[in-house]
């Protein structure tokens, strides 16, 4: 017994009907030698030349001076050469979407494997950590280590750099160096903004206040530590003495504090741009 297989189109009738006017569009545009299929196809779907009238109609712009044939009806305008048809309008617009699908599917294969160290993320989307419980009662492994290739590389300092610390809101970076030195950067865009001046040794920390980061705290091994104004183009508003060695770090207490530091055992609070 021949086997009879059917296909079940899932197209509305506004998809079908405009499907039918491109095609018989199209049929005409090429020429006589398809005129009898286009008149077929429009015997089997009249809806299929009315659309494509319609169309032709609107283009006409209510121009009323065209000739009749014996019967009084209009002849039919075939579609220019220089004109392309809406069907090949549309079959050439699926080769450039499949290759733009390509072009995502490898950049997110590309993100997956630059970003594949972080924890939450799987997939170009944010999952669980990777250091929590997983399904099957195991313990995922948390790779802490960067992998390569490095999203920027910033070099400017003409010694070590000794200190680093980030903006709590902005794209903001401070780096310290053994040139006695602070720079900032933008670590988004990679772009050095400016260069600190002020300390005569060794930078040895540096901190953002993070209530806000209003203020960078830094410190040196010439026994000074240094506050500077972010908001007022980081103006350094104060310069603290007291230590008989090296300083080796300071920090910003966080919040409900946010604006008291400590450095070495010292304890001095910043208030309207200064420091108590």
């Amino acid at each position: 017994l021949p086997i009879r297989i059917s296909f079940i189109m899932v197209l509305t009738d506004k998809q079908r009907t405009d499907l039918h006017a491109g095609i018989y569009e199209y049929l005409l545009s090429r020429g006589p030698a398809f005129a009898a299929t286009a008149e077929a196809l429009a015997q089997a779907d009249p809806e299929a030349r009315s659309s494509n009238s319609s169309t032709d109609n609107s283009k006409t712009d209510g121009n009323d001076d065209e000739p009749s044939n014996s019967n009084g009806t209009s002849p039919r305008k075939t579609t220019p050469s220089s004109a392309t048809p809406v069907l090949e309008k549309k079959w050439t617009a699926v080769p450039r979407l499949q290759k733009r699908v390509l072009e995502l599917e490898r950049q997110i294969s590309s993100n997956q494997r630059i970003h594949a160290h972080r924890a939450g993320f799987s997939g170009g989307t944010a999952s669980a950590p990777l250091d929590s419980t997983t399904a099957s009662g195991g313990i995922r492994e948390r790779r802490m280590l960067p992998r390569p290739p490095a999203q920027h590389s910033l070099q400017s300092h003409s010694s070590g750099i000794t200190a680093l610390a980030l903006h709590p809101i902005y794209t903001l970076a401070a780096s310290g160096s053994e040139d006695g030195t602070i720079k900032l950067w933008d670590h988004e865009s990679g772009d050095y903004l400016r260069t600190l001046r002020g300390h005569t040794n060794v930078v040895t920390s540096v901190d953002f206040c993070p209530k806000g980061g209003g203020y960078l705290v830094s410190c040196s091994t010439d026994l000074s530590i240094k506050i500077w104004d972010v908001k007022d183009n980081f103006v350094c508003v104060r310069t603290l003495r007291g230590h008989d060695h090296t300083i080796s770090c300071v920090r910003f207490v966080p919040p409900p504090l946010g604006a008291v530091f400590l450095e070495g055992g010292k304890i001095g609070s910043v208030e309207g741009g200064g420091a108590e």
